[in-house]
């Protein structure tokens, strides 16, 4: 599905009929094609009627004098020399003019003018602009292009025309206040300029109903973030050291001295950043993104050691997963250039300079590189969306929000509420990367539908695909990328116990069959696809543990309501230590429930569930009244450890 996103709540207009009271993309004319201005038929544009070829490139219809142009026309109060033009769909203005206006910013387009020799122009924005001509005053949207495009200062097209009542006599073009049109406008072209959306694609559900779909979709065209409210959140950077951090810039090759070039040129545009004189100063660096193109960063690494560190919390991955319980419908927002809309103390501002072959500069905006980065951002987001937070509608994660609800109608609806919020803000999002009323999302290396989670294609591949480690560096990668999916992995520690050793040991590297066979062990069982349940306060809960001399684990299980049968939602296991190596069976088994419980603690306290065991003597001492006589003192520690949870052990 395309979508294109440049009209405003306020003000709409058809580019298909001409009509005022809606969108080109909700217009009953839609399948006849654009409607002419000139004979008023459908099928066709003015500027490709039958009427105009055979008329000079400034024409009226049965007009037989040549009107003039150039009306007196103010735009915020600035006097333009203009050109009017009932052939052109938009309003156009040259940048040179808007640098002059007061307005603070332009909101970003995704659009193409064609009709300058027959070549597409991308406008650099458009804002929302008062134009006066003559007497004729309204508001509307006007788009910002480069200098080189056009000779005249403006020019007023339909947008413009269709909010008032049009006239061509002898003294010109006259446009009055709209009480009522008697006639039709007529046709005075002599730049046709078309609007065409750049298509983009837009990501909703398969199996979304088109009455939602549509819904969605004119959420997003009518998506313009107009900021009007503002967070107090700010970048505020302290330094354990008052000695400056300061670099030379580094030497680049000519070509990625054109990318930095280019890149500073915009952020000052933008106000992103700006010169200045800082006795601090970091040097630039191109990394390389996955597809290649490249990307301007600043290396703060050794600004990082001096920094006084922002302790604000990242939501913890399991916290954000466990809440996705009873929720089906899952919409996904990727804000653009995430950590630009958050400010920079401005006594701060000095700490993220940074030397290009070109000069010094400062940023106003947060960011990327600095440790304290993702977490003031953080702090701004969940600013922003605190209610919906509290609601459990809105889990953000940095630039990513993931929106929850149960059905697809009310997940319309909270998007909805979403949109609403991010606009007041001023939230610039990629709808490229966004994902609308899907009952299946990809979420922080996982896969979440109906009720499971699964680990994602991409991580698992990378396992997959992981070569036979050649060091100790390469089995810790190894490790780190199975560790991430433990909790998928029944006995996860056991297995991975001959990779994991010589880790801690500092041992020599080896790679024997015995490592081998536990380093395919883990890739066979990540290959195998596991699912997990997400766990639901309110199902049935059991508590599955083991032990051996190598090692204990224990699965969470909950009843499914659907089938009726228990489903893992969490593998949890560790490695024996060599003091724990000499327990007894029995020992060990307690040890397990205990290990097991404490791990568990947050899903189980509060609810009743059963722990179900091997070891008879544990399930018979741990129903005993007088069970201290039985115990060592260390069991009847770990007894207390329980003691406050409503437990049923049983001999499994």
């Amino acid at each position: 599905m395309k979508y294109n996103n440049f009209e405003s709540r306020k003000s709409k207009f058809c580019f298909n009929c001409g009509d005022s009271n809606h969108i080109s993309r909700f217009c009953a004319h839609k399948d006849k094609g654009f409607k002419c201005f000139e004979c008023g038929a459908f099928g066709h544009k003015a500027s490709e009627c039958d009427k105009t070829k055979s008329k000079p490139e400034v024409a009226t219809l049965d007009v037989k004098f040549k009107p003039k142009l150039d009306n007196k026309v103010t735009i915020e109060d600035i006097s333009v020399n203009s050109l009017i033009d009932t052939g052109s769909q938009a309003t156009l203005l040259r940048k040179s003019v808007f640098d002059k206006l007061n307005i603070c910013k332009l909101y970003p387009l995704n659009l193409s003018l064609s009709g300058f020799g027959k070549c597409k122009v991308n406008p650099l924005g458009y804002f929302k602009g008062n134009i006066k001509i003559d007497d004729f005053k309204c508001n509307a949207d006007i788009y910002v292009v480069e200098n080189n495009v056009m000779s005249y200062d403006v020019i007023v097209g339909m947008n413009v025309l269709m909010k008032g009542e049009t006239v061509i006599n002898e003294d010109g073009i006259v446009i009055k206040e709209k009480f009522q049109r008697t006639e039709e406008v007529e046709s005075l072209s002599v730049l046709p300029i078309d609007v065409t959306p750049n298509e983009v694609e837009l990501n909703i559900g398969p199996d979304v109903p088109n009455i939602f779909k549509d819904k969605v979709q004119q959420s997003i065209l009518n998506y313009v973030p107009h900021q009007t409210k503002t967070t107090n959140v700010e970048l505020n950077i302290l330094v354990k050291s008052n000695e400056p951090i300061s670099h030379q810039p580094r030497r680049l090759p000519f070509s990625e001295e054109k990318i930095v070039q280019t890149q500073v040129a915009e952020w000052l545009e933008q106000g992103i950043a700006e010169p200045c004189s800082s006795e601090y100063s970091s040097p630039v660096v191109i990394v390389r993104k996955k597809d290649g193109t490249p990307r301007v960063c600043i290396d703060y690494r050794k600004l990082n050691k001096v920094v006084v560190k922002d302790r604000f919390p990242l939501p913890l991955m399991e916290d954000i997963l466990d809440r996705l319980q009873g929720s089906r419908v899952f919409s996904t927002i990727d804000l653009k250039n995430a950590f630009f809309h958050v400010d920079v103390n401005k006594d701060s501002r000095k700490y993220t300079s940074f030397v290009t072959h070109e000069g010094q500069y400062q940023f106003i905006k947060v960011p990327f590189g600095l440790c304290n980065s993702p977490a003031v951002f953080q702090r701004y987001i969940n600013t922003i969306f605190r209610p919906l937070i509290n609601d459990g509608i809105v889990l953000p994660y940095l630039d990513d929000i993931i929106i929850l609800s149960p059905s697809f109608e009310e997940g319309i609806e909270r998007v909805e509420r979403v949109l609403s919020i991010a606009s007041e803000y001023g939230l610039e999002i990629n709808f490229n990367k966004s994902h609308f009323l899907k009952k299946r999302i990809k979420f922080l290396g996982h896969v979440v539908e109906d009720g499971k989670i699964f680990p994602s294609t991409l991580k698992t591949k990378a396992v997959l695909n992981f070569p036979e480690p050649a060091n100790l560096k390469q089995i810790h990668s190894f490790l780190g990328l199975t560790g991430y999916f433990r909790k998928f992995i029944p006995k996860y520690s056991t297995i991975a116990r001959p990779l994991s050793d010589p880790l801690k040991k500092d041992r020599k590297f080896k790679f024997s069959e015995e490592e081998r066979i536990s380093f395919n062990q883990l890739k066979l069982m990540l290959a195998e696809k596991p699912v997990l349940r997400i766990y639901n306060p309110n199902y049935e809960t059991e508590l599955h543990t083991d032990a051996s001399l190598e090692g204990y684990g224990a699965i969470l299980m909950q009843k499914s309501l659907d089938d009726k049968n228990f489903h893992p939602t969490y593998y949890m296991s560790k490695k024996t230590t060599d003091a724990e190596k000499k327990y007894s069976s029995y020992e060990l088994e307690a040890l397990a429930v205990i290990e097991a419980v404490k791990k568990f603690r947050v899903y189980l306290l509060g609810i009743p569930f059963k722990i179900v065991t091997d070891c008879s003597a544990l399930e018979e001492t741990m129903q005993k009244k007088i069970w201290l006589l039985a115990l060592h003192v260390e069991l009847y520690c770990w007894k207390n450890s329980i003691t406050s949870l409503s437990i049923v052990l049983v001999h499994g």
